[in-house]
């Protein structure tokens, strides 16, 4: 009975001191994705609703990870009617032509304190250019990425022509995320 009880309990240490398998997560209700800037000096802001986020992280294996975002375009809201009617057409998304942008990375990199980076690909109009998001992961039942990017407008041909002017509109834009993740199925 002993040896029973001790080879247990050996056995369920050893199980608790193995590290985490990497984790396949879908995104939960309640997540967002924002983006800000500054038209005129004046600064807005928008969600970007119906955007989907898969994940496959692993803290001891951020090599492996994975992080694939679909952006449907022409949910891109300001709240304001007139700015998003201006952002969905030709000159800024051309929601028309380019229905959804894509953001993909493979593999993270720790930066200390708590801070992960995804050196990723955004596809933007057809254009695909690097962009770092960096983000904190809250594990839990329910975990949390929460990240920030700066997405430079100009290098996907977003505001051109007449709206290139960076003094209008900056060419750097905030994009922020609160993903909410549910295992995958």
């Amino acid at each position: 009975m002993r040896l029973s009880r001790t080879l247990a309990f050996g056995a369920l240490a050893a199980a608790l001191a193995l590290p985490a398998l990497a984790a396949d997560y879908v995104q939960a209700p309640g997540s967002s994705l924002a983006f800000a800037g500054k038209y005129q000096g004046e600064t807005f802001s928008g969600t970007f609703p119906g955007f989907r986020t898969t994940v496959s992280f692993d803290p001891a294996n951020l090599g492996a990870g994975t992080l694939a975002v679909t952006i449907p375009i022409a949910t891109a809201t300001t709240q304001n009617a007139d700015y998003d009617s201006e952002m969905r057409g030709d000159a800024f998304f051309d929601a028309s032509k380019f229905a959804q942008a894509t953001y993909t990375a493979t593999g993270f990199r720790d930066l200390g304190n708590g801070e992960y980076a995804a050196d990723g690909t955004l596809e933007l109009r057809g254009v695909r250019k690097p962009v770092t998001l960096t983000f904190t992961w809250t594990d839990g039942a329910r975990p949390l990425l929460s990240g920030r990017a700066t997405v430079r407008r100009l290098d996907f041909g977003v505001g051109g022509g007449d709206w290139a002017d960076t003094g209008t509109i900056p060419n750097e834009i905030a994009v922020s995320t609160r993903v909410y993740l549910q295992p995958a199925r």
